[in-house]
């Protein structure tokens, strides 16, 4: 019987061989799947649009441009164009009232009502017998233009064509071939050359039987454990590197317990401090107002939201995102308004209420004191320092770990603010003079005392 070298390394060969041709083949065939494929372009007849209606006589030689100017100076605080707010919806008001009257009414609304006019009178009840305010400053002029303004038509978005692709939708046949057909072609190729290598394999060891080669098996080798067992320098290292790599990891991962730095949970309301801080610039202490005065910064209550949310049930068009819709934002406005039970269409209370269950995102350790006052209204510490870029975000998160490392980094390179701070005047220079400075830092001024911030 003849005898031949290991039969194996024949079948290494060719597997080898195999599956370098097949990298080579998926790489073409996926890179030609990826090149998008050339489509006709799709001509769309032109949407028709609705030709307005002739404006009013009420609003000649009004600007609607400046009217709107004028509307959202004046009149956006309790009217809205479409919506009742605390006034009615001006929409179109030009065409039920006559000229001459919404002049007196908008000039005095008051006197109006005392005369009796009935006209006056029934709008005055139909809005909670709530007063308007008064604007003698303006002109007839700038009263035509607002007018112009409320009587132009609303826009309506339009109607998608028929094949033509919505915006902000993606679509999953683009490039020709999806995703699914390719990845199921490779699959399928991958599949018919594992099968071909065993059958290729089994021939070979028949072909080798039939002719009497006899392949030649592996000599038997110690094992690589038991090698490794009987090297007794080789396994002290290692028990010494796995012990540090050990102590190293639980040591990292002890230090984590209690961090919760990113922490961004769900509220069962979502606010954006993006809008609220950001776009409209709301100073942060109008929501938390006792961040000033207290050692909590504090939840602001629902009444607070209403100060605005009274009129504003619905945001613009621009505050959306590719993330957040318009709907998406309306949405939230209407489960604040169901938790302080608002009933916007007729400007009330209705009296039933529903808790709204914040989830805490910054929580320190019961052992650990910290107020916002002192630092927030005696220190003049920023908000953004310990919670970031708070104008910047959709949903707040825990910006800084708040370790006590981070803190005593912070005392130990914040300079204390002596502008108007009469308080810490005479301890400063005394301090000064000791480190021969002319700014103490907090940690100087005693930051770093265990007992500032343990009890």
């Amino acid at each position: 019987m003849k005898k031949m070298g290991n039969h194996s390394s024949i079948s290494k060969k060719l597997y080898l061989g195999l599956a370098l041709m097949l990298s080579l083949s998926l790489t073409s065939y996926a890179q030609e799947a990826a090149t998008p494929m050339a489509a006709p372009a799709a001509t769309a007849a032109p949407a028709a649009t609705a030709t307005p209606a002739a404006a009013p006589a009420a609003t000649s030689g009004g600007d609607a441009a400046k009217g709107k100017d004028i509307f959202n100076a004046n009149c956006a605080a309790c009217h809205k164009l479409d919506a009742k707010a605390t006034g009615p919806a001006l929409r179109g008001v030009g065409a039920k009232y006559e000229k001459a009257w919404l002049y007196k009414w908008i000039h005095n609304s008051s006197d109006l009502i005392k005369s009796g006019d009935a006209a006056a009178v029934k709008v005055f009840e139909e809005n909670n017998k709530i007063p308007m305010t008064a604007f003698p400053q303006l002109s007839e002029a700038d009263i035509d233009n607002v007018i112009a303004y409320t009587m132009e038509p609303k826009a309506v978005a339009p109607a998608p064509v028929a094949g033509e692709k919505v915006p902000g939708t993606a679509d999953a046949n683009a490039g020709g071939i999806s995703n699914s057909v390719i990845l199921g072609a490779l699959s399928l190729v991958m599949a018919i050359l594992i099968v071909m290598l065993v059958l290729v394999n089994n021939v070979l060891r028949k072909v080798a039987a039939a002719n009497g080669i006899h392949v030649a098996s592996k000599e038997p080798r110690l094992s690589l454990w038991k090698a490794f067992a009987r090297n007794q320098f080789l396994v002290l290292v290692s028990a010494i590197f796995l012990l540090l790599s050990g102590a190293y990891f639980v040591y990292g991962y002890l230090m984590q317990v209690g961090v919760d730095q990113n922490y961004s949970p769900v509220q069962p309301i979502h606010f954006s401090h993006r809008i609220h801080a950001g776009s409209n610039g709301i100073n942060c202490n109008y929501c938390h107002s006792s961040a000033r005065v207290s050692k909590h910064s504090g939840i602001p209550s629902l009444n607070v939201c209403m100060n605005c949310h009274k009129n504003i049930s619905e945001v613009s068009d621009t505050t959306a995102t590719a993330d957040y819709s318009k709907d998406f934002y309306d949405k939230e406005i209407a489960k604040l308004y169901k938790a302080v039970g608002w009933d916007k269409d007729n400007q009330k209370y209705t009296g039933v209420t529903e808790p709204v269950k914040w989830v805490r995102i910054h929580n320190l350790q019961s052992f650990v004191y910290f107020n916002h006052s002192q630092h927030v209204t005696v220190a003049g510490v920023e908000c953004q320092t310990c919670h970031g870029p708070v104008q910047t975000y959709e949903i707040q998160k825990q910006f800084a770990p708040l370790t006590m490392k981070w803190c005593i980094e912070c005392h130990r390179k914040t300079e204390v603010k002596m502008e108007g701070n009469d308080y810490y005047k005479k301890i400063h220079e005394q301090l000064s003079k000791k480190y021969g400075v002319d700014k103490l830092t907090a940690a100087q001024m005693g930051g770093l005392e265990c007992g500032k911030c343990h009890y």
